[in-house]
């Protein structure tokens, strides 16, 4: 049952529709992957002893009908690499790379992971997707600072690697789309209002508009891959379905920044979830432990179905989660 603070929240985020704009469909190949599995290789959580360590960040290795895709790169600069090898998995081979947002929780393996496996295979993640203001000047609020992310852009290409900015929902290889920028349709805010950043219209807070997500089109329907969910679940999932499909979405698999969420926001946000047909959630990084159980319960979900994210935790089209020891 929603409380009061519930009903406000609901109350706004209808009043906010009257105001956003119809998103247009995005066009592809019209394929549906049959074999999707999802890696986790980046969270807090280790929960297989002896393969992997924790941090705070996330990475995700995607294969998809023979394809494979990286979403993010860790935050320390030889955590996926070291995890990688311990989960005896081959990134080398791996040639393109999504960065879900600019932070550094996200981008801090990039370098590393660039120069190492290079040295096996010179187009190893040499191709890295982002969205429209993931190069934008950033400061804080105390005045002018540096730029998070200067010198990244220049170090990169130095290696023969190249960046893809989107500013719309594209698909990058059969079945698999980008985002691109996310409208905030919901007010859901998953930011921490900490900088400002220079857009063409002027500087504003730093709402992280570049931050955008990968979607895996099913025969079952999407499943959602993230790495912070800065724009909102609900807002990158109902954009998802506005411009790629109108499927249920089936999984949600990442980091989600609902860790200081509050019940009301978990009520909401469970509902929308529920509403949307979701059968799987494996959240990870800045989802929160509390809120992964707070909406299994609430979108009634069961254990197998609801798990908190670890290292080497995966999701397969199929069989569902498999969960590690720790994490399940």
């Amino acid at each position: 049952m929603f409380n009061g603070a519930t009903l406000l929240f609901a109350l706004a985020t209808s009043a906010s529709l009257l105001h956003a704009p119809t998103p247009e469909p995005a066009r592809g190949t019209g394929h549906r992957a049959t074999q999707v599995k999802v890696t986790v290789l980046s969270t807090m959580l280790a929960g297989d002893p002896g393969r992997g360590i924790g941090e705070w960040g996330y990475s995700a290795l995607l294969e998809v009908d023979g394809r494979t895709l990286l979403v993010d790169t860790g935050a320390r600069p030889e955590t996926v690499l070291r995890n990688a090898a311990e989960l005896g998995i081959d990134l080398s081979t791996v040639t393109e790379l999504v960065l879900t947002h600019h932070h550094d929780d996200h981008t801090g393996g990039l370098l590393t992971l660039r120069r190492e496996l290079s040295k096996r295979n010179p187009a190893a993640l040499s191709r890295v997707h982002v969205a429209r203001g993931f190069f934008w000047p950033r400061s804080p609020f105390t005045g002018v600072g540096v730029d998070p992310n200067a010198g990244l852009r220049a170090e990169f290409e130095r290696t023969g690697g190249t960046f893809v900015e989107h500013d719309t929902t594209t698909e990058l290889m059969p079945g698999v789309w980008f985002t691109g920028p996310v409208p905030r349709t919901h007010p859901e805010r998953n930011w921490s209002g900490s900088r400002m950043v220079r857009t063409p219209q002027g500087e504003v807070e730093d709402n992280v508009p570049d931050d955008a997500s990968i979607v895996i089109d099913t025969p079952e329907g999407l499943v959602l891959v993230s790495g912070c969910g800065h724009a909102g679940l609900v807002n990158t999932l109902e954009y998802a379905r506005a411009t790629i499909r109108m499927a249920p979405v089936v999984a949600a698999i990442g980091g989600f920044h609902l860790f200081n969420a509050t019940d009301a926001q978990l009520t909401w946000t469970a509902a929308k979830l529920k509403e949307a047909g979701l059968v799987y959630l494996l959240g990870g990084h800045c989802t929160g432990v509390e809120a992964v159980f707070r909406i299994r319960q609430l979108a009634g979900l069961t254990r197998a179905r609801a798990v908190v994210s670890a290292v080497g935790s995966s999701f397969t089209r199929g069989s569902g989660i498999r969960a590690l020891p720790l994490a399940g």
